[in-house]
């Protein structure tokens, strides 16, 4: 995977609190499964 500067890295919008959240190194291969910024948001869904 090719370094990404911080200013580029994808984000999307929390369904709980709205807030946006960006990719995190952890996310790589579930990004696109992962719906809750935290497990605080993802327990109150």
């Amino acid at each position: 995977m090719k370094m990404r500067k911080k200013d580029h890295l994808p984000q999307k919008i929390c369904p709980v609190c709205q807030r946006p959240f960006e990719w995190r190194k952890k996310w790589g291969r579930v990004w696109d499964e992962v719906k809750y910024c935290s497990k605080k948001c993802r327990s109150a869904a």
